[in-house]
C-alpha cells in the first residue's frame, strides 16, 4: 500500500487542481502511479505531465531506444512500478526479450547487441556515477547525433525523477504486473 493517498479520481484533487487532473487523465487515459502521487501538488503534476508527454510521445527517439533507457532507469533505481509499466511498452516498441532479461538480471551488457549496450551503458553510467565517460559519450553522440543524445539524457533524468517519486511513496504495481526482483 502506498505511503500517501493516491489521487485517482477527479473529486480527490484539491480545489483548483482539476485542470491538472484533466490534463493527465486526457493524455494518459487515466490517472495512476506517479501522477496519483504528484497530484498532491497539482501544479507540479501538470508540469511533470507536460514534460513526460513530450518525452514519451513526441521526442525524436525511437520507441526502442526510449524504452531501453526507461527500463535501464527502472532497474538502476529498483523501481518496481516503472519496470512493470514499461516492460510491455518495451516489448511493443521492439525491445528484444533478451535485452529485457539482461537488464532485469543486472547482466547487461552481456546479452545485449552493441547498439543496445551503448544505450544501456550510457544511462547506467549517468545514474550510477552521475557522469558519462568520454568514450561512451562520443560513441553515442556519433551514432545518435547531439539532439537525440540530449533527449536520451533528458529521458533518463525524467524517468529517474518518476522513479524517485514512486519509490519514495511506495507506489507498487498490481499483482498481475511484470515483477522486478529487488
Amino acid at each position: 500500500m502506498a505511503r500517501i493517498p493516491l489521487i485517482e479520481q477527479r473529486n480527490q484533487v484539491e480545489p483548483g487542481g482539476e485542470a491538472a487532473f484533466d490534463l493527465i487523465a486526457e493524455s494518459r487515459g487515466k490517472v495512476l502511479g506517479p501522477f496519483a502521487a504528484l497530484l498532491h501538488s497539482p501544479e507540479l503534476a501538470g508540469r511533470t505531465a507536460h514534460l513526460g508527454a513530450y518525452i514519451r510521445f513526441e521526442s525524436g527517439l525511437s520507441g526502442e531506444i526510449r524504452e531501453l533507457a526507461i527500463l535501464t532507469v527502472a532497474r538502476q533505481m529498483d523501481c518496481r512500478y516503472e519496470w512493470a509499466m514499461h516492460v510491455p511498452l518495451a516489448r511493443k516498441a521492439g525491445v528484444r526479450e533478451e535485452a529485457i532479461i539482461a537488464i532485469r538480471a543486472h547482466r547487461a551488457p552481456a546479452g545485449l547487441t552493441d547498439d543496445e549496450a551503448q544505450i544501456v551503458g550510457y544511462v547506467s553510467q549517468l545514474l550510477a556515477s552521475h557522469r558519462v565517460d568520454e568514450e561512451t559519450y562520443r560513441a553515442l553522440e556519433a551514432r545518435l547525433g547531439l539532439r537525440a543524445l540530449v533527449e536520451l539524457t533528458a529521458t533518463a533524468g525524467y524517468y529517474g525523477m518518476i522513479a524517485c517519486t514512486l519509490n519514495a511513496f511506495d507506489v507498487m504495481p498490481g499483482p498481475a504486473d511484470e515483477r522486478l526482483p529487488v
